[in-house]
C-alpha cells in the first residue's frame, strides 16, 4: 500500500474497527499531545492503555501504565505511535509478536519498512496521521474549531 493518502473509507474502517489502543509513548503530563489524544480517544468511547517504561505503574487517565507492549494483557487492535520514525520499527515488530491489528504512526512519524514488515503480516497501518484528528474529521467535529471536515458544509450537494 501507498502511504502518500488514505481514502476515508479506509480510516473509518480502522476508527471502526478499534476498541483497544496501546498507546506507545503516553505521557503523564498533561502538556503533552500524547495526553490530549489518550483523554479524546477515551471520550470517545476507545479503551486506551498507556505504555511507556518511563511512567510504568503510575496511574494515567483511569489507566495503568505498563512498560511495554508484552506487558498488556487483553487484545489490543491498534498501536499508536508517539515515538520518533527510528523508534517505530521496533515498536512495530512487537505490536506484531502481541497479535495487534493496526499500526499507527503519529504526525512526522513514518517508517516504511516497519510499515512493510507490518503489513506482509496482515496489519493496517496508517503513518504521519493522529487518529484523534482523523476521528474528530470523520464525524464532523473539527467544523467547530474551523477546519474544513468535508462532512459538513453550506454548500448544496452537487445533483
Amino acid at each position: 500500500m501507498q502511504h502518500d493518502s488514505y481514502a476515508d473509507d479506509y480510516i473509518r474502517d480502522i476508527l471502526r474497527d478499534t476498541h483497544t489502543i496501546a498507546m506507545v509513548g503516553a505521557s503523564t503530563n498533561w502538556k503533552r499531545p500524547s495526553y490530549f489524544v489518550m483523554k479524546y480517544m477515551q471520550s470517545k468511547g476507545f479503551r486506551v492503555i498507556p505504555v511507556n517504561p518511563g511512567s510504568a505503574g503510575e496511574d494515567l487517565l483511569g489507566e495503568t501504565v505498563v512498560a511495554s507492549l508484552s506487558e498488556i494483557s487483553v487484545p489490543v487492535d491498534m498501536v499508536d505511535i508517539f515515538r520518533n520514525s527510528e523508534a517505530a520499527g521496533a515498536i512495530t515488530d512487537e505490536a506484531v509478536t502481541i497479535g495487534a491489528k493496526i499500526i499507527w504512526m503519529q504526525f512526522t512519524v513514518r517508517n516504511d519498512a516497519a510499515a512493510k514488515r507490518a503489513e506482509d503480516a496482515g496489519l493496517r497501518v496508517i503513518m504521519d496521521r493522529c487518529p484523534k484528528v482523523e476521528y474528530s474529521r470523520l464525524n464532523g467535529e473539527l467544523s467547530w474549531n474551523g477546519f474544513n471536515s468535508r462532512i459538513i458544509s453550506s454548500k448544496r450537494p452537487k445533483r
